[in-house]
């Protein structure tokens, strides 16, 4: 296969991003590697300390700094269920460029507040991302706007691949990253900065059991299109796997778990409580993943994202405060 972006790719992007993003930080927590166990050692890279909260901040700025004139005058749209489009609304801001957000009715109102906030406008259609997608594929063609996807972007997994290289810069010693996967450009990143500068390390990937497309369709060798995406996690709800990432991932990764929602919330109750740093659902699902597979991964060093802290106050409550089992 053809790999999506070039390690020249993401060294173009890291210095566009330089202006406006700094490198944030990667830590570790004694009291987390006790609470893993098995002698594996967690390194947190902290995407929640970005300008908006979360790692898209790089995928908006690395497309928008690399516009034409004029798809800068015409403006931009995507599709989201928040992180996306708040880092496209935020670079839009900065560089002056037009952006429109498609979500799908119910959308996380929070996040939605973010956006607006950022300058966006935002377009309130469909049940889930996939439908939203298709409502920015519609405005493209009416409006002759410049479509931003998500992960069919090679931009937007440059910016991504970013982070990657922040990690491996600054661990000198790491044997696997573990990295939750919505729609790849997180774990594509990650293989393509491996590649290049630390071929050894192994990358896995991790979906939320509710929407497991790309992980069913990675151990099934094609793509399979679930009706539904079922999880809390809204960062990593999607329903089937993008053309440009999924060849990647099946060539890439060294395993794909994936694990319920219930062991998401648990692992971002851990990071709260070891490292008091914030979480969203799909910011803790590495941390899950590292724990479903720790026999694998036990004695060594693993890093993983936090890929966002924001989440709603209302999901919030109901992590921080479990309805108890039936008994």
């Amino acid at each position: 296969m053809t790999w999506p972006i070039t390690f020249a790719d993401v060294l173009a992007a890291r210095d566009r991003l330089r202006p406006h993003i700094p490198v944030t930080p990667l830590r570790s927590y004694p009291p987390l590697d006790a609470a893993v166990g098995r002698g594996i050692r967690v390194l947190v890279k902290h995407e929640n300390h970005s300008p908006t909260g979360a790692f898209k901040a790089r995928n908006g700025m690395a497309v928008l700094s690399a516009l034409s004139a004029d798809e800068r005058r015409r403006g931009v749209v995507a599709a989201t269920r928040g992180n996306h489009g708040a880092g496209l609304a935020w670079a839009g801001q900065i560089l002056g460029v037009p952006v429109t957000v498609c979500v799908p009715v119910g959308n996380n109102p929070e996040k939605n507040e973010v956006m607006r906030g950022f300058g966006a406008t935002l377009v309130e259609q469909g049940r889930d991302y996939e439908d939203a997608v298709a409502v920015a594929d519609r405005l493209v063609r009416e409006r002759g706007l410049r479509l931003v996807h998500s992960s069919n972007e090679p931009l937007v997994l440059a910016g991504a691949a970013t982070l990657s290289l922040e990690v491996l810069e600054q661990a000198s010693e790491l044997d696997a990253m573990v990295i939750a996967v919505g729609g790849g450009s997180q774990a594509v990143g990650a293989v393509t900065v491996a590649r290049e500068r630390r071929p050894e390390l192994k990358v896995y990937g991790v979906q939320a059991a509710g929407a497991s497309a790309i992980h069913d369709s990675w151990h099934a060798g094609r793509a399979i299109t679930r009706e539904s995406s079922n999880t809390f996690a809204d960062g990593i709800a999607t329903r089937m796997p993008p053309s440009l990432t999924f060849p990647a991932l099946r060539e890439g990764l060294a395993g794909f778990v994936t694990v319920e929602d219930g062991r998401i919330a648990e692992a971002l109750r851990l990071l709260l409580r070891t490292t008091h740093n914030l979480a969203e659902g799909a910011g803790a699902a590495g941390l899950a993943g590292v724990l479903a597979l720790r026999d694998t991964l036990a004695g060594q060093t693993v890093a993983v994202v936090v890929s966002g802290g924001n989440i709603d106050q209302d999901t919030l409550r109901r992590v921080l405060n479990p309805e108890p089992a039936p008994s």
